[in-house]
């Protein structure tokens, strides 16, 4: 209870209204190789006057960090630089992620499409 005064909980993962959602495409999948699945995520840390907010993508069959970022606002701009980062050295057969808006940002979206990735989202909750 105490820490949950000090630290309230921050929810990264809603859906912005419009936002398409896509359906999660691991289930019973057996992920066998490198670049197979890379999975991206956001989670925030907690400071005295605010927050930052860490993203990272990673590929599920290594376990490997391929690129991160921090930033001091919840927007879209460093899930962006993040695939960015990653993409320079590979390209996924599937991202998966949650449905926070920054994840279901139509610019995300296009830039995976794009390049024939497809898309996993995992249920809310």
């Amino acid at each position: 209870m105490r820490i949950e005064a000090v630290c309230p909980k921050r929810s990264t993962s809603r859906p912005a209204s419009g936002h398409k959602v896509y359906p999660y495409l691991l289930r019973n999948m057996a992920i066998t190789k490198p670049d197979q699945v890379w999975a991206s995520d956001i989670t925030y840390i907690p400071l005295q006057h605010g927050f930052l907010y860490l993203t990272a993508v990673m590929d599920l069959y290594s376990r490997n960090v391929l690129s991160w970022r921090l930033s001091n606002t919840l927007t879209g701009d460093f899930c962006l630089e993040t695939l960015d980062a990653a993409r320079s050295r590979a390209l996924p057969q599937i991202f998966n992620r949650d449905q926070g808006a920054q994840f279901t940002a139509t610019a995300l979206m296009r830039r995976l499409e794009k390049r024939g990735v497809a898309i996993s989202m995992d249920g809310h909750g």
